[in-house]
Order: structure tokens, then sequence, then C-alpha cells
């Protein structure tokens, strides 16, 4: 037992356990959805402001990422999520103290930024198209391309979700050395941190024996890794932060009322037109076809037409409150 030991610590690293390396994953499936709570509710508070961050933010968010993440694969052979659990990417037999190559970066990259930007644009472009697909009229209107994308990319997903479930369920068990497909890909294994007091070791000469140059390059280097610590350290407080407030505000917003808002004026009638002006659409001005309610406002339009407008502008065109494609209501009007 105690021969083990000393290897593993010769070694430098072990196999994270199957919670660590969970961990890690969830914290990063948590982060994206939190802040984009708080850019929503700045971006309701001043919309002339924050705005074009709410509507650009999966491209916002995607490149900050990038670079964070650049930062720690390279620094700590690690992303920011491995990192904070202390857990570090090993390529091949290298000991995990030396850097991963650059090639093994760009891959790590691609497979921890690009690719899950390109899956959720996927997801977004497959619900907004189901949407369509739905309706009668929009159903007629798809091209080939979209509803064969429709029709397939169902089991795409089926596939991906089971390829991810069929590695952490090999790696629980120990058959297999990675937890996840594209860490596999990647080229590289998950393993703990264990190496500790690398920077203690490198200050040998006593500080009286060191010259005046050397003295200045012994004090930028500590004042850079205390700036690194600090913006690790301010990151994982704030991760934790925003993680407080995205369940603060969904618990606070789930039990909210419909009727929380105030209650709009009713529209203006013309009585020239009056009979003919009730089937109408407030946004497209014809006669109304899959009727559909917006419950913040209570109005009624074309499902089409109030689909892509809250969609785009998180608002109603009539009331400007704010909307959400989740508030729509479609109504079926049957003959009496």
């Amino acid at each position: 037992m105690a021969e083990g030991a000393h290897l593993t610590s010769a070694v430098g690293h072990e196999r994270p356990s199957v919670f660590e390396v969970l961990a890690q994953e969830s914290l990063i499936s948590t982060v994206r959805p939190a802040i984009k709570h708080a850019v929503r509710v700045a971006a309701e508070n001043r919309p002339e402001r924050f705005g074009w961050l709410l509507q650009h933010y999966d491209e916002v968010y995607t490149a900050l990422n990038f670079l964070l993440e650049q930062y720690y694969l390279r620094k700590y052979c690690a992303t920011f999520a491995e990192n904070f659990y202390s857990l570090k990417r090993v390529y091949g037999d290298t000991p995990s103290s030396s850097r991963l190559p650059r090639g093994v970066v760009w891959k790590s990259l691609f497979y921890v930024v690009i690719l899950p930007y390109i899956k959720q644009k996927m997801d977004e472009k497959f619900e907004d198209l189901r949407h369509v697909y739905n309706t009668y009229a929009g159903n007629q209107e798809m091209s080939r391309l979209s509803k064969t994308f429709v029709a397939v990319y169902p089991y795409v997903h089926t596939v991906w979700e089971g390829a991810v479930l069929s590695y952490q369920t090999a790696y629980m068990f120990g058959k297999c050395d990675w937890h996840s497909p594209f860490l596999h890909l990647t080229g590289v294994t998950l393993c703990n941190d264990l190496e500790e007091g690398d920077s203690i070791s490198s200050r040998s000469t006593p500080w009286q024996q060191l010259s005046l140059q050397e003295k200045l390059v012994l004090v930028v280097k500590k004042l850079l890794n205390f700036t690194a610590v600090s913006v690790s350290t301010s990151l994982s407080v704030g991760l934790f932060f925003i993680q407080f407030l995205d369940w603060w505000y969904t618990s606070e917003t789930s039990h909210k009322s419909l009727t929380s808002l105030p209650v709009p004026d009713p529209p203006e009638r013309d009585s020239s037109s009056e009979a003919t002006q009730f089937n109408i659409c407030p946004i497209c001005h014809r006669t109304r076809s899959n009727d559909t309610a917006l419950s913040v406002s209570g109005y009624v339009f074309c499902y089409p037409c109030i689909y892509d407008y809250v969609k785009e502008y998180k608002k109603c065109p009539v009331t400007k409150f704010p909307a959400q494609t989740e508030h729509l209501i479609k109504l079926y009007i049957t003959a009496p």
C-alpha cells in the first residue's frame, strides 16, 4: 500500500473519480445560462445599452470563452473548470508538468468551445424549424433541406447523447480512460494535479545574496503570480455568485403570475370598419391564420407573425411588454 502511494506521488497524477469529472462538466453547463440571465435582466432595464449584447450573446460568450480557455490550456494544461477542480490534461506519456503541444491545445479548444457553440445553434435551428413544421402553412413553405433537417436531427442528437452516456458509463466502471468521446478525440487523458511546491523550490538563494536585477525579476514574477491567482480566485467566486443569482431569480420568477404586468389599454376601435378589424393580425394587417394569443398582453396574432416577432424582439408588438416564446398560447376556435 505504501509502495503504491509512493509511486503515485512520483508520477504526479492519478485517475480522477467520476464525480470529479461530472462536477467540472456541470460547472460549464451552468455558467452560460446563468450569465445569460444576468445579461437579460440588464437588457430589459437598459435595452438601448445592453440590447445588442443579449441579441448576440452566444457569439460574445463564445469569443470570451475561447480566450479564457486558451489561456488556461496553455498555462495550466487544463480548461477553466478542470483547473477549478484540480484536474489536468496529460498528452501521451509526457509528464503532467510539461505543456500541451500546440496541436492538442487547438483540438481542445475546438471540442470545448467551438463544437458546443455549433451544437447549440443547431438545437435552436431545429426548434425554430419544428415550430414552423408543425403549422400547416409553414410546412408548405419549408424547403426540402429544412424538412430533411427536422426529420434527421433528432437521430443525430440521440447518437450524440448516447455516445456521451456510453463513455461516462464505461469510465465509471473502469473500462475506459476517457469520460467523454471528445476528450478521446483530443488525444489526452484527464488526471488529478498533485504537483505542489514547484514555485517554492525556485528560490533557493537567500534574498540578501541576490543582485538588484535578480530582486526585480523575482518581484515581477511574484506580482504576476499574485495577479493570476487573484483573477482565478475572482472568477471562481464570481461563478458561484452567478449560480446563486440564477437560482434566486429562477425561484423568484417561477411563481410569478401572468397578471403581475399592468393591464394594457384596450385597442382603439374604428367604427367604420369594426366588422372587418376583428380578425385582423396587428403585425401583418391581414386576416389571422392559426390564431395565437400572447399571454402577457392578451392580443391575438397569426402564429408565424407573433412567433418570429417575439423571438427577435423579446416583446409584445402592441404593448411593448417583455415576452418570450413560451408566452404564446394557440387558440382553437370552433363553430357555435
